[in-house]
């Protein structure tokens, strides 16, 4: 068996001609449109990258500043609140307005620490327990002392005390 010979007419000639010279049209379109799209994603990608690296400038600058102004504050904490606490008052059977009020008492004996920073609250530490361990209070015929377990210094100023009877 033998192939046709299509090459001798005119008409497949024009029509494999026209086929060659159409891929090489697609081909070169296509080329130009994926080389448009190449450039137009890789400006972006430019772009993207550009405004990436503002952007972690700017997060360091504020980062900064951010630090910087934590910095401050924390040097400037001041005492805001003042929590006072009996641990033991159950074993002397005081009742819940007694110990109020005897708290109460403590408040007003170093009430000048509120607003003051808390440094300067923290170098007093020894004068508070003074003030406070020094102090008789009477209740129901009975006289009581103080001794301070714990003090914490921060925005809340909490003291933790146990009572006893005195002597």
């Amino acid at each position: 068996m033998r192939i046709p010979p299509i090459y001798k007419r005119a008409s497949w000639q024009r029509l494999f001609a026209g086929m060659a010279i159409g891929g090489m049209i697609s081909w070169c379109l296509f080329l130009y449109i994926f080389g448009e799209w190449q450039n137009e994603y890789s400006k972006t990608i430019d772009d993207q990258e550009n405004e990436i690296q503002d952007l972690k400038k700017d997060k360091i600058i504020w980062q900064q500043e951010f630090q910087k102004l934590n910095k401050e504050n924390r040097e400037k904490l001041t005492v805001q609140k003042i929590k006072i606490h009996i641990t033991n008052s159950e074993k002397y059977r005081l009742n819940t307005f007694d110990e109020f009020e005897i708290e109460e008492k403590i408040k007003e004996d170093i009430y000048m620490l509120l607003a003051k920073d808390i440094e300067t609250a923290f170098n007093s530490r020894d004068l508070i327990t003074k003030v406070i361990e020094n102090q008789t209070f009477k209740v129901h015929g009975k006289r009581y002392k103080l001794e301070v377990r714990e003090i914490v210094f921060y925005t809340t100023l909490s003291v933790n005390l146990h009572i006893h009877l005195d002597n």
